[in-house]
Formats: C-alpha cells, structure tokens, sequence
C-alpha cells in the first residue's frame, strides 16, 4: 500500500520489513523499538522521513564493482563521532580522535557496506542520536543499536538502487 505522497521509490519500514520498488526485505531495527524522541545511545530506531545521503564501504572486503559508483571507501582511521560535546558531533571523523567515537572500519562484517542517513544531519543538535546507517546485520534477529539492518545481498541490492540525497527512507511510528 502506497501512502499519500509516498513514492514506490521510497523506502518503507513496515513491521514486516523494508518495502522498496515492489519488494520486501527483511530487517532488524533498534533493540528499543522506534521512537519520536530519540536520544543518543537510547537503542531506539527514530521515526520520521529520512534521505539516504551516501554510501560507505570496505574496498578490502567488496569490489568497487559490488557498490554504487557514489560510494566512497572506509579506510583505516574512519571513525563516526558520537560524542555530543564535540564540534564534529554525528560527523565522520579521522583518527587520532579525542571525543567519543565509533570505528567504521571494523573487525565484523557489519559495515562493510553502509548506508548514511540524514537523521540530525548535516545540523546535529546534541544529545539527539548520531550514526543512523543502513547497515548489513549481525543476525536475522538480533537488534541493532537504533540502526536499520539487513543480509548483505539485499542491502546491496537496495544501495544500487537508490539515489542519494533523493531516495526518502520512511520510518512510521507502530
């Protein structure tokens, strides 16, 4: 079902998965459920109407030829800041870093392919949640930390599909 002024380009959160271009792709969200009110570190997946504004990978682990060609390469010192204190809260950041942070280059498979979303970006306000990616998920089941996950093929799949700065990713509130 398209909703009013919904596109089929549109990614929708359904409480059976991601719909997008006629498809159903399972997913997992943040262990807390969603949220109108999120907050840094809460757990929790923020509804609303997010843009998909770009794509990072790991250039050791997928072929160029895997990723959209607007993806841009994680390399070694990538880090994301978490920390809302600093200037460069909810931005990417490179390492030697002395704010809280996240490593995007890590020793699992869950960011070998992410998806960056403009939640309280490129303006953070802080305290209100960092890093919401689409990313590739640690099991079917388990629950994320407030991102959205998926098996690599569909998020690869997705990532080829989408338009940066253009492809609306819909989280209702259920």
């Amino acid at each position: 079902m398209i909703l009013p002024g919904q596109s089929p380009a549109d990614l929708v959160l359904s409480p059976t998965g991601l719909r997008f271009q006629g498809r159903r792709y399972p997913c997992t969200i943040g262990r807390s459920g969603i949220t109108r009110d999120k907050r840094e570190g809460d757990g929790a997946t923020p509804a609303g109407l997010h843009r998909i504004m770009g794509a990072l990978f790991r250039p050791d682990r997928l072929p160029r030829t895997a990723v959209p060609a607007w993806a841009q390469p994680i390399l070694p010192g990538d880090l994301w800041s978490d920390d809302s204190r600093d200037t460069a809260y909810n931005q990417h950041v490179r390492a030697p870093y002395a704010f809280s942070h996240e490593a995007l280059r890590r020793a699992d498979p869950l960011y070998d392919l992410v998806l960056v979303t403009d939640w309280n970006w490129p303006e953070a306000r802080p305290g209100k949640g960092s890093a919401i990616f689409l990313h590739t998920w640690r099991r079917r089941v388990a629950p994320t930390a407030g991102c959205i996950a998926f098996a690599r093929r569909d998020l690869l799949r997705i990532a080829r599909a989408i338009i940066p700065g253009q492809t609306r990713l819909i989280v209702p509130y259920f």
